[in-house]
Parts: C-alpha cells; structure tokens; sequence
C-alpha cells in the first residue's frame, strides 16, 4: 500500500512539474492594443457618441444631424 501511494506521490509531482514548465515555456499572446478614442456629449439630448460618428455645428458637438439642426443655444 506504502509503494502505491510513493508512486503516485512521485506522478503527482512530475505532473506538476510539466505542468508548470509548459506553462512558462509559452510565449505570452501579445494582443495589439486597443484603439480608444475620445467620446463626446451632444449638447441637445446629452448622449455620450464617439468623436467619429458626431456631428460638429455652431461649435457643439451633437449625436446626429437632425439635434445639430434643432439645437437652440
């Protein structure tokens, strides 16, 4: 019973072993970093929109064109 239990102690450890040794043989996936860009607040409704997709007029920015056209300021 005692040689049972060494050897499957000593499998144990080899597991763990490999285990561990793959583990820090992979290189780390380097992901490319991620594209951020600045949000905006629309000045008729107060949606937060990506800088991209808003509409620029009378020095405000807004979420479409039809809140730049009704905007009154």
């Amino acid at each position: 019973m005692s040689r049972i239990l060494f050897f499957a102690a000593i499998a144990g450890l080899v597991y763990l072993l490999l285990r561990a040794y793959r583990k820090n043989s992979v290189e780390p996936h380097v992901d490319a970093p991620s594209k951020t860009e600045d949000m905006v607040v629309c000045a008729q409704c107060g949606v937060h929109v990506p800088k991209s997709e808003g509409v620029q007029g009378q020095g405000r920015n807004f979420c479409c064109a039809a809140h730049r056209d009704a905007y009154r300021g």
